[in-house]
């Protein structure tokens, strides 16, 4: 039987409903990426400007998973619209080198304290797997490292650990490693123990965009330790880079790996991911004339028919400026603040258990858990804890309601610089209906 909520979600989205069913029989669950999923249907969206997007129905809907992170300058910025179309009346594809890569490429270094030289892909993944694959050609080690819950794209290596792991051979899985989050011992012996580890790889401010953080501390001692003992870092940047920070969570915390993945923000909203950082690891990918068994065994080769293609180019050139010369991040993060802030006094006021945490812009809703005042940054919960703040079918009715009341959350919050003041109001209004309603079935 279906609750209050998922009937008002039903009236107020029939052709989204609609458009479900029809892509049942066209996709896998009816979506085309597996984080779209949603009982009892996904939305369907026209058109996207600042801060909203607009649905089939023409309900119009705050949106706090902006573009799964890439749009930090909000919808359909005018700067990155008008470089798009030029770009597309004068060519998309040349098979060729043009001037936008190098501009593209010098946005990066000037952008990122580790960047030596770049390597640009289509995706994060791409990015993901170019990385381990370079750190195994320059240590000439087989093994990586990386840690529990940790997202890094869909290759059959980086999966490990995770599920959905069907037609990924065992072999390909023995090489990887998967440690607990924020534990240095075990990390350590793990080296002493195995002397074939290339390298380590990790989301530098936690599991899920920061869900599950990495405490600063751990990230400092990854990197000494690391140094010690010739093992490549590698920061996963594809969600934080140009978001935690200008420069990164790696400009954030003050730490230099010795490679970087990049996606999302890079690409100004287009496809585009890049491996950066010490030039002697990324030119494994060049070649030397007139040295064939290097050439062969050695190198890396890597083609790709859209990397550091001209759409994504202009797109991304035009979005690292904007980041580069206006306070994008700061006032990212300021609407994040407001929002932490009128969320935390919400749920006071109502006597709901939780809290929102988090850093930068990137924020989490811990409902049914105490969390100390002092926490409310790097928020480390136990497994039961965590489980508490997790519990899917709260998060579901509490996802569907506030979709009803005009936001796109749940639990997790992607701030832009595009939200305003009265944006934020919005939000913390409509999650004080949707804690009713939820509160109404008895979930909170």
């Amino acid at each position: 039987m279906s609750t209050s909520i998922e009937q008002r979600f039903y009236e107020l989205h029939p052709k989204s409903a609609e458009m479900h069913e029809s892509a049942r029989s066209l996709f896998p669950n009816g979506v085309t990426h597996d984080a779209r999923r949603q009982n009892p249907f996904q939305l369907y969206y026209t058109h996207a400007e600042g801060a909203a997007k607009y649905d089939v129905d023409g309900n119009r809907i705050l949106d706090y998973f902006p573009g799964h992170g890439a749009l930090i300058l909000g919808h359909s910025r005018l700067e990155v619209v008008r470089a798009v179309q030029e770009q597309m009346a004068r060519g998309t594809h040349f098979s060729g080198s043009t001037e936008l890569e190098m501009e593209w490429g010098n946005w990066v270094k000037e952008l990122i304290p580790s960047a030596e030289k770049v390597r640009f892909h289509s995706s994060g993944t791409e990015a993901d797997m170019m990385a381990i694959r370079m750190a195994r050609a320059y240590t000439g080690k087989t093994k990586v490292i990386k840690f529990e819950d940790h997202f890094h794209g869909w290759s059959d290596y980086l999966v490990a650990g995770s599920e959905g792991i069907g037609g990924i051979p065992a072999e390909t899985l023995s090489t990887m490693i998967v440690l607990p989050p924020n534990d240095i011992e075990t990390f350590e012996r793990t080296l002493q123990n195995d002397d074939d580890i290339a390298a380590v790889i990790l989301e530098p401010t936690g599991a899920h965009m920061g869900l599950e953080p990495i405490l600063p501390e751990f990230l400092h001692q990854l990197r000494e330790v690391t140094e010690r003992y010739g093992v490549v870092l590698i920061f996963d940047e594809v969600v934080t880079g140009f978001r935690v920070s200008r420069g990164g969570a790696q400009e954030y915390f003050g730490i230099r790996p010795d490679l970087t993945t990049l996606a999302k923000i890079l690409g100004g909203g287009l496809p585009g991911g890049a491996v950066t950082g010490k030039a002697d690891i990324i030119n494994m990918i060049e070649d030397r004339p007139g040295d064939a068994e290097y050439n062969r065994n050695g190198r890396i080769a890597h083609n790709g028919t859209f990397n550091a293609n001209p759409i994504s180019a202009a797109a991304g050139i035009a979005a690292l400026e904007i980041v580069a010369n206006e306070p994008i991040n700061d006032t990212a993060n300021l609407r994040a603040a407001q929002l932490k802030d009128g969320l935390n006094d919400l749920m006071g006021r109502m006597e709901i258990p939780g809290c929102v945490t988090g850093i930068a812009s990137l924020m989490f809703l811990r409902l049914g858990v105490d969390v100390p005042e002092s926490d409310r940054e790097y928020c480390i919960l136990s497994p039961e804890q965590m489980a508490v703040s997790m519990e899917p079918e709260r998060i579901r009715q509490l996802t569907l309601s506030l979709l009803n009341h005009g936001v796109q959350s749940g639990n997790r919050f992607i701030l832009t610089a595009a939200h305003t003041e009265d944006d934020i109001a919005h939000t913390i209004g409509a999650y004080e209906k949707a804690f009713d309603e939820i509160r109404g079935i008895g979930l909170i």
